[in-house]
C-alpha cells in the first residue's frame, strides 16, 4: 500500500490536468467528498441579496423585500451600464484561492464545477433559459499575450460548462467580442485607473457585427472588480448593435 502522502500526491497529479480532485473536499480536506462537500458549500456558499445591475452585496435584511430585483443606492442613482448583473460567490476565503488555482496553475476542470455554483441561482438560470437562438453567450476575451501566458481563457471554459448545463438556446462564441489591446491587470491598478486601461481594448469582429443588431448577450467572466472590463465590452457590443447586454460571474469583491 502506498503511504498517504505519496498517495495524495499521486491523487492529486490528475487534477492538475482534468480537474478537481472529486474524493477530497478542495476546502476543509475531509474524505470522501465532491469537489467541495456539502458543509463547506453550505458554509461559505450560502446566496446573499445582490444588485441587479452590479452585482455587489446588500444587506439581508433585503431578502426580505417582495421585489426581488434590487438595485443599490448608486445604481438607483444611475444605473450601471449592465441591464442584469449576477454574481454567485464573494471573492473571499475559500473562493479566491480554489479559482486562482483554476485561473492560474491550468486547472481547467474547475470549470463544470464553478459553472454548477452559479446555476444554482434561479436568476442566473432563468436568465439563460431565457437566451433565444439569436442571442448570444459569450466570455470575456484575454489578449494574445495573456492567452498565450495563462495557456486557456478561463472564461471560455466557464462559458462553454454553462452552455452545456444549462441548456440554453444562445449562441456560444468567442470569436465576436475581441480583445484587441493588451492592457495591464485590472487588479495592479487604483479604481479611478481601470476605465482608462481598457477604454478601446475590445472591439466586435467586423465581418459578423450584424450578427449582434438588437440581439441580447451574456458576458461570463470568472472575477469582477470594479466591473471597468465588463463595461467596456458591453459598451462595445451596445455600439455594434446588441439591444441587451448582461453579466454572469463567478465572484464579486467587496467595494474598496
Amino acid at each position: 500500500m502506498l503511504p498517504r502522502r505519496l498517495f495524495s500526491r499521486w491523487c492529486e497529479a490528475p487534477g492538475r490536468l482534468f480537474g478537481p480532485l472529486v474524493s477530497q473536499c478542495a476546502v476543509c480536506h475531509a474524505w470522501p467528498a465532491e469537489a467541495v462537500c456539502q458543509p463547506c458549500l453550505s458554509r461559505f456558499g450560502q446566496q446573499r441579496p445582490r444588485c441587479q445591475h452590479c452585482a455587489l452585496e446588500l444587506p439581508a435584511a433585503w431578502l426580505a423585500e417582495p421585489d426581488s430585483r434590487l438595485s443599490c443606492p448608486d445604481c438607483q442613482r444611475q444605473p450601471f451600464a449592465l441591464d442584469h448583473c449576477l454574481a454567485a460567490l464573494p471573492y473571499a476565503f475559500p473562493w479566491s484561492g480554489l479559482i486562482g488555482r483554476y485561473k492560474f496553475a491550468r486547472q481547467n476542470g474547475w470549470a463544470d464545477f464553478m459553472a454548477g455554483l452559479l446555476l444554482r441561482q434561479p436568476a442566473a438560470v432563468a436568465l439563460l433559459q431565457g437566451l433565444q437562438a439569436d442571442d448570444w453567450l459569450m466570455p470575456m476575451p484575454l489578449s494574445s499575450q495573456r492567452l498565450g501566458e495563462r495557456g486557456f481563457n478561463q472564461s471560455w471554459e466557464l462559458a462553454k460548462a454553462l452552455y452545456q448545463r444549462s441548456g440554453s438556446r444562445a449562441g456560444l462564441s468567442a470569436q465576436l467580442l475581441l480583445r484587441v489591446r493588451h492592457t495591464q491587470p485590472q487588479s495592479q491598478l487604483k479604481r479611478s485607473e481601470r476605465l482608462s486601461n481598457v477604454a478601446g481594448a475590445f472591439a466586435v469582429e467586423p465581418l459578423h457585427a450584424a450578427l449582434l443588431r438588437g440581439r441580447q448577450v451574456v458576458l461570463v467572466d470568472d472575477v469582477m472588480t470594479s466591473g471597468a472590463s465588463l463595461l467596456a465590452a458591453a459598451k462595445t457590443l451596445r455600439a455594434a448593435g446588441a439591444s441587451q447586454v448582461s453579466a454572469l460571474v463567478l465572484a464579486r469583491t467587496a467595494p474598496t
